[in-house]
């Protein structure tokens, strides 16, 4: 068992190298590390899940060089907890990643769980939600309904500008969250860093691919061919007020997504003194000096750009202190 299941630790970044879209810088200013190399875009945090087909890049290392992957599956009740393990097994069942959009990230959309587990043998699909940590633009959900057909003639004729008027244009600032159900098409605008909150796949049905690193044509569609790939995409029109139930701006404490989020994950804003229960979680400090304190005695400091790994026996987590932290966790078993 390793010695890191019992207590909180700090996280160093890690990001994956050589993505297909620009990024990173913002991670570095915002971590206070060192600058980071132009296709860098993504900060994988508590991350049992690999870049597909690169495994195990993406997954997160503890101090003695063990995956993380690794020790969840040789301490699962240690990490995670009974009720956790009885219903999900060894299975973190959350990805946290901080993301920052150098350029327009390409239209997109992700699989819901049946149809990874039908096509793609996956586990999980992946809905995801966001908090926002510097403005910009996202783009969200099909204004109109549109044919699975039209949209593939789109797709093949890389008719990107086309595309991107399809979908919602929503500005979004700093303390904003977006839910995005799975199959929604979006795209995050250019100068955004955020938190993302996941399931642990890394599954993308790429509808555009000019002006990225990435043979679109050949990657965008998991392996499974467009006609298929593109049945996981919701093709419906959605109005602007259903699109921006989808956006909260938080100014208080708690539960800061919306409730149709909560079988895929949690996450909770704290910026006052209270405790937490017991459970595997990421933390990420956004701003100010704050204090975690585990049940079992443990205390790290908590300043702006730290990234906590919690595990379930650690114990109850008392936050004090003046500033923000956010903290994502698993679904509750139920």
């Amino acid at each position: 068992m390793s010695r890191y299941g019992t207590d909180p630790i700090h996280l160093p970044a890690n990001q994956p190298a050589d993505r297909f879209y620009r990024g990173g810088s913002r991670i570095s200013d915002f971590r206070s590390g060192p600058p980071a190399a132009p296709f860098t875009p993504e900060d994988w945090v508590g991350s049992t899940t690999s870049v597909r087909g690169h495994a195990p890049v993406g997954q997160t290392r503890l101090p003695d060089g063990e995956l993380l992957a690794d020790a969840v599956s040789s301490d699962p009740l240690g990490w995670l907890g009974a009720a956790h393990v009885e219903r999900f097994g060894a299975d973190t069942m959350l990805l946290v990643k901080l993301l920052d959009a150098g350029q327009r990230l390409p239209i997109h959309a992700h699989p819901d769980g049946g149809f990874a587990a039908e096509h793609l043998a996956a586990a999980h699909g992946k809905a995801e939600a966001w908090y926002i940590l510097s403005p910009g633009t996202v783009h969200l959900g099909l204004r109109e309904s549109i044919d699975l057909a039209e949209l593939r003639g789109l797709v093949d004729g890389q008719q990107t500008e086309r595309m991107l008027g399809l979908l919602h244009a929503i500005d979004v600032a700093p303390n904003d969250t977006v839910y995005v159900p799975p199959g929604l098409l979006h795209a995050i605008g250019p100068g955004i860093l955020l938190a993302e909150v996941q399931e642990p796949e890394d599954l993308s049905i790429l509808l555009e691919w000019t002006g990225f690193e990435l043979d679109g044509a050949a990657d965008g569609h998991l392996g499974l061919g467009f006609e298929l790939a593109l049945s996981a995409v919701d093709t419906s029109g959605w109005s602007r007020d259903a699109i921006l139930s989808l956006v909260r701006q938080v100014d208080s404490d708690g539960p800061v997504l919306p409730a149709a989020s909560a079988g895929y994950f949690r996450l909770d804003r704290v910026s006052r003194p209270q405790t937490l229960p017991a459970g595997f979680a990421v933390l990420i400090a956004l701003e100010g000096s704050m204090t975690l304190t585990t049940e079992n005695g443990a205390t790290l400091e908590l300043s702006r750009g730290t990234t906590t790994l919690v595990p379930f026996a650690a114990g109850a987590m008392s936050i004090d202190g003046e500033g923000v932290v956010i903290v994502a966790r698993p679904p509750i078993a139920r």
